[in-house]
């Protein structure tokens, strides 16, 4: 979400240039890679207080020293700064300061943990001298909106004045949850097409599965992933469940059309980003723009674009899925070991439509709007969505056995899913288990979170 496109600034003649940019992801299977991205939450190990940017234990602090003592090169805005980099990976900074790392491209589940591994390693190398920890959940258990800290990043000066006139919880999105996702690819349009329908419709299985922000200031908030619910309130113009996917004739032009008629955030020129809150891409592809006059834009400009576009699944040259609630280690690797083992393996993704083809768009809506409360236990088709969780990971099992990449003591990568089996088969979320202790041994505070389920 946070670093300004790479892409060269070639100026955007028609909207068939926008269709060939997206169309040119596809990848025969051979290329076919991973990209998996965790947002964690910081807090001072003194008084559980998120670190502001500035200061001696703050997240500048962290990122230089990440960046000195592993070897990350840094990414500046202005004088300040705001990421790292190496290789193909990124440590970016979320409004709050949560860290997000943006993994490599990999070619296995295998691959990918070990990424989220030394990452986290790296992270407490730095993070343990300046009394600071991190957290992975979906929403700040602990504090509320106003006591969280704003990063110093452009970007995020103009969604914090725009969230509010939106939606309820947009602000509380940017500074109070964390997510894992994972992006991948796809070989043809029809394939993408294919994936796009399976990974939206089973969207909410992941929520259920990965569901863990039940607290909100202290207090148990009523639902088992409260950031899934904070996007149903967060900006109607860029989120939700993008039903015309499912509609005869989708493909790349339709999700450009759709990309064109969200409003926009910013361009990012000269270094700066220019406010552009509200206002049309088609406008900025006639000249139009009332604050950059007779300009037209770039492809830098369109992939800046696509990145503020927030629905269950998105569209760029990979498909990014993004319905999981951020948690600990084993689950920043089951998230991409479900996706991959659904989507990366014909016979898989061919089960997995079959499972999900007859749903309904009142069906599919209701999925959504039900499992941020209810998650396993939400009732789906005379059963629960327990039920369709256990199916889906069993498909998802299968594909990763057929896929067969083995790590060096002869697993394949299907060892991955064995938390999120061990969810549904027990029909508890890792929520309802925080909440277990909460109503237990934890004597009704949050605190204890920040010390058991810290990285």
């Amino acid at each position: 979400m946070s670093i300004p496109s790479a892409v060269q600034d070639t100026p955007i003649r028609d909207r068939q240039m926008l269709v060939d940019y997206i169309a040119s992801g596809e990848k025969p299977r051979a290329d076919w890679r991973i990209g998996t991205e965790h947002e964690k939450f910081g807090f001072r190990l003194d008084d559980l207080h998120a670190p502001a940017y500035e200061g001696e234990r703050g997240i500048r602090a962290l990122l230089e020293g990440i960046a000195t003592r592993h070897g990350w090169q840094m990414l500046r805005e202005g004088e300040l700064p705001v990421a790292l980099l190496r290789d193909a990976a990124s440590i970016t900074l979320e409004p709050a300061g949560q860290l997000e790392l943006s993994g490599a491209p990999l070619a296995d589940i295998h691959a990918t943990c070990c990424e989220v591994t030394e990452h986290l390693r790296e992270v407490r190398d730095v993070a343990d001298p300046l009394g600071l920890g991190f957290l992975g959940m979906g929403f700040q258990p602990k504090w509320r909106r106003d006591e969280m800290p704003w990063m110093p990043k452009g970007r995020y000066a103009i969604m914090r004045r725009y969230m509010p006139l939106k939606g309820r919880l947009g602000l509380d999105m940017m500074t109070r949850t964390c997510t894992v996702q994972v992006n991948l690819d796809f070989a043809s349009e029809a394939e993408m097409v294919k994936k796009f329908r399976v990974g939206l419709a089973l969207q909410p299985i992941a929520t259920a599965l990965f569901a863990d922000s039940p607290f909100t200031e202290g207090r148990p908030n009523g639902f088992l992933s409260f950031r899934s619910q904070v996007w149903t309130d967060t900006d109607p113009d860029r989120t939700g469940m993008l039903d015309f996917v499912f509609e005869d004739g989708f493909g790349y032009e339709r999700y450009v059309d759709y990309i064109l008629g969200v409003p926009m955030y910013f361009s990012y020129r000269d270094g700066r980003y220019l406010d552009l809150a509200g206002q049309s891409f088609r406008d900025f592809m006639a000249g139009k723009l009332p604050a950059l006059p007779g300009v037209l834009p770039t492809l830098r400009d369109f992939a800046d674009h696509l990145t503020t576009a927030f629905p269950e699944v998105r569209l760029k040259k990979y498909l990014e899925m993004r319905g999981a609630d951020g948690g600990p280690w084993n689950r920043l690797c089951a998230l991409p070991a479900f996706w991959v083992g659904l989507l990366y393996d014909d016979a898989a993704l061919d089960a997995a439509w079959d499972l999900v083809r007859d749903f309904s768009l009142t069906e599919r809506h209701a999925l959504r709007d039900g499992v941020p409360r209810h998650a396993l236990k939400l009732p789906f088709r005379g059963a629960t969505v327990r039920e369709l969780a256990i199916e889906a990971l069993k498909i998802a099992a299968a594909g990763l056995k057929r896929r067969a990449v083995l790590n060096a003591h002869g697993a394949d990568e299907s060892i991955f899913l064995e938390p999120l089996f061990e969810f549904a088969l027990a029909n508890q979320t890792p929520a309802e288990r925080k909440l277990d202790l909460f109503h237990g041994a934890w004597n009704g505070s949050v605190d204890p979170v920040f010390r058991e389920f810290a990285y």
